[in-house]
């Protein structure tokens, strides 16, 4: 008991510099915002994982798995690396027809996860991970003195790509850390819960021009961070039907946070940022011996969050009514979004166990009109992830994980939604991302 509650303490106190660094998460992940995959097995399966990678990583897929994990500590490193470029043609203002690209092109996200078995019936872990964030910054502009929306906050500063001025960009994280507890109800039967507890920041910057079709004028753009504090619980159960099969399920709820107050004024609902509730159904099945395939079918409702699902040209077309902030403010325009996901996992020799995986979900944009398209330059997401990796023991007691990813068909092309504001013109950003994983597994008890 004493070794577990060490081993509990340097976990946490690995957790604490882990929740700072993975404060600068980026956009275009999977699954809308949301990372395509959490912990080193996972992230080598094109995210896979309600009912296959049984690691320390269980409270943020299915908290039910971690009944089937071994005493272990996992901690990984996303290289996370985005390319996003935006254009305009054929605007109502010439000078608004041009190309920018963001800066921010490397990021580096960790994550940790821990299991430890009780007894027979009980084990307890946590998991530390994060969403995507919107994490973008585009520096282009006009070039054309006085050309910005907002000469009262902007003076004769040429506009930005949405008629602002300076930098134009968002910056949203969100950091879960997931307490779970699964129980063996019957043998190779479990269920498991892990309460949600969340922490988001964000900060927009750039957006001078939405301020005079706003409710809360003062409190849409250049507020530097907000933060505010949401908790939610994750539910899972995890079945071995046969000697070859498993089945898995799992439902999150929404997660609810305080508001985003710096910018009730841009975020509809008075700076309302939920995360959606989502669920989940997978398998692993072991068809011949050394080799496991997995299958996921998940379900996000981004379409309950005002915020992801009011449309873009809202505030746009209907400000009196329909103001940046008020309940039906502009957002993203997102519907529900499904994912689809395989893996095949291969235990090549006795100590090298190589992976692979892909997933598909469409794009949660609802279209390509004026009501789609203009926000969601701020939020690419790709159609298409694939995945290989592989995890090598380099001893009993420790693993080592390698795996490169790549978001794929991640295109957004349409009508701007700023034509009140003396812009419009067709709007594109055709985005990719590389993704390197590297991972370490520390087991406890062999």
């Amino acid at each position: 008991m004493i070794a577990n509650t060490r081993r509990l303490g340097r976990t946490l106190s690995m957790a604490m510099p882990l929740l700072a660094a993975v404060a600068s998460l980026p956009a275009a992940a999977g699954g809308g915002y949301f990372i395509l995959g959490y912990g080193p097995m996972a992230g080598q399966s094109a995210g896979t994982a309600t009912a296959i990678g049984f690691d320390g990583f269980a409270g943020a897929s299915n908290p039910a798995k971690l009944a089937m994990a071994d005493d272990r500590l996992d901690v990984d490193v996303l290289l996370f690396n985005p390319y996003r470029r935006i254009s305009r043609s054929g605007a109502i203002d010439p000078d608004y027809d041009f190309t920018t690209t963001s800066k921010n092109g490397l990021f580096i996200l960790p994550e940790a996860g821990y299991a430890h078995r009780i007894n027979d019936h009980l084990s307890w872990g946590v998991s530390l991970y994060g969403n995507g964030g919107l994490n973008t910054e585009y520096p282009g502009d006009t070039g054309v003195p006085g050309s910005n929306r907002n000469p009262a906050a902007c003076g004769d500063r040429p506009g930005n790509f949405f008629g602002g001025c300076g930098k134009l960009g968002f910056d949203l994280s969100q950091i879960i850390l997931a307490p779970t507890l699964a129980w063996t109800f019957r043998p190779n039967y479990s269920v498991g819960i892990a309460p949600l507890l969340a922490l988001q920041r964000f900060k927009a910057y750039g957006l001078q021009a939405f301020q005079g079709i706003s409710a809360s004028p003062e409190q849409v753009t250049n507020n530097g961070y907000a933060s505010s504090f949401g908790a939610g619980v994750r539910v899972g159960l995890f079945g071995r039907v046969t000697p070859w099969l498993d089945l898995g399920a799992a439902y999150s709820t929404k997660v609810y946070f305080q508001n985003l107050d710096e910018y009730r004024g841009l975020i509809a609902g008075q700076g309302s940022f939920d995360i959606p509730a989502n669920f989940s159904l997978g398998f692993g099945a072991r068809p011949v011996t050394g080799v496991t395939i997995g299958g996921d079918v998940q379900h996000i409702l981004f379409n309950k969050i005002p915020a992801l699902a009011n449309g873009v040209a809202n505030s746009v077309i209907n400000p009196p009514n329909d103001a940046f902030g008020s309940p039906n403010g502009s957002g993203f325009h997102w519907r529900g979004v499904t994912t689809y996901r395989l893996a095949v996992e291969w235990a090549a020799t006795q100590r090298l166990t190589l992976r692979m995986g892909g997933a598909y979900g469409r794009h949660p944009t609802r279209g390509t009109d004026a009501n789609s398209v203009s926000l969601n330059l701020f939020a690419p997401s790709a159609r298409w992830q694939a995945t290989l990796g592989g995890t090598f023991a380099i001893s009993q007691k420790s693993d080592v994980h390698l795996a490169y990813g790549r978001y794929l068909d991640s295109k957004v092309k349409g009508q701007s939604a700023t034509d009140a504001l003396g812009i419009g013109g067709e709007e594109s950003i055709n985005p990719h991302v590389n993704t390197l994983l590297l991972g370490y597994s520390r087991h406890f008890g062999k």
